[in-house]
């Protein structure tokens, strides 16, 4: 598997555990969106100096989680509908791309450990009763596994760097639960098919109408909730 994911790293000094800390938390909704970032009293929380969460909060930053405004300071995002289906809409494009390369770049092997995984992901109740398809992050997460098997860094650098737990975020503060957990898991595994096949073309048009089809069921979502 390609080791060079820059949201991946293994945390080796005080800033890259406080990055992997803060980051969990703001994506599982422990530090509230729209949150204020308040340096003195999150480096008291911590227990480390204001350079060392300053370095981890310039790492989130580039992973979209916090931004900063000149003399406002800095927030956490805020999850809105606009953003979130903005993101399905790159998405479909860079993650249609990805398959396409990964039809021809991907080992065997790793196909192999992708239809493994995607085996283990059946087993799950929820997926068998319909309700939700919940993927645990990185190497258990079928499109983080496909991104990476494209083999091209710029990819990978904006899908599972830049964006990937920003998406994250999104689902957590949206719901994971949906009408379409069983079709998606469906579409998965055709789209594996389609890269096992070496089809790269089939490939990105299944992963394209697969992001597709979750945008417009958040659409769908969404003006229900309205009515």
């Amino acid at each position: 598997m390609n080791s060079l994911n820059p949201a991946r790293q293994a945390p080796v000094t005080t800033a890259d555990k406080i990055f992997e800390t803060m980051q969990h938390e703001i994506v599982e909704g422990e530090i509230l969106a729209g949150s204020k970032i308040s340096e003195p009293e999150l480096a008291k929380k911590y227990q480390v100096s204001r350079s060392t969460l300053r370095e981890a909060l310039n790492r989130l930053e580039k992973c979209h989680l916090i931004e900063r405004k000149a003399n406002v300071g800095s927030r956490v995002v805020e999850c809105t509908v606009t953003g979130l289906l903005e993101i399905y809409i790159v998405r479909e494009a860079l993650e249609g791309m990805a398959c396409r390369l990964a039809a021809t770049a991907m080992a065997d092997d790793e196909i192999a450990e992708l239809q493994s995984i995607l085996a283990d992901h059946g087993q799950d109740k929820k997926l068998q009763d319909g309700v939700a398809y919940y993927q645990e992050e990185g190497d258990l997460d079928f499109h983080y596994r496909v991104i990476q098997g494209s083999n091209n860094q710029q990819l990978i650098n904006i899908l599972c760097g830049e964006l990937y737990h920003l998406v994250r975020m999104y689902r957590c503060q949206f719901g994971m639960n949906s009408p379409r957990a069983t079709r998606a898991y469906d579409e998965h595994k055709a789209i594996l098919h389609a890269i096992a096949d070496r089809d790269g073309e089939l490939a990105e048009m299944l992963m394209r109408r697969h992001i597709a089809a979750s945008r417009k069921n958040i659409e769908r979502k969404l003006e229900q909730e309205k009515l």
